[in-house]
């Protein structure tokens, strides 16, 4: 496996997110709603519920890949989302490659 490479079908791939607001991070272990939102080649958003990477006190959040959610090639966005009784916050937007398999 090539370091730092996605391939389509991937099961396992582990994304993770840290929430700020402006320079400080957000406590988001009371966040009603937590998700990481994903952009496929074609265009079509899919929104999966994410967990927390420790207790949330650090404003970190996390996605795990399952069979059937890198479906296809090419470049994919993603983003998480939060929300929380004083407010709602997205991450910044980061973009990775799904590289296709032999067989």
């Amino acid at each position: 496996m090539a370091a730092n490479e996605i391939h389509k079908s991937d099961v396992g791939t582990i994304f993770r997110a840290t929430i700020q607001d402006s320079t400080s991070t957000v406590d988001v272990s009371a966040a009603g709603t937590k998700q990481l939102k994903f952009r496929k080649p074609s265009g079509t958003v899919v929104t999966q519920t994410a967990a927390f990477t420790t207790d949330g006190t650090d404003g970190r959040i996390q996605y795990t890949t399952v069979s059937g959610d890198l479906d296809s090639t090419g470049q994919w966005s993603w983003q998480a989302y939060v929300v929380l009784a004083a407010g709602t916050w997205h991450s910044s937007v980061s973009y990775f490659d799904v590289h296709p398999n032999l067989a």
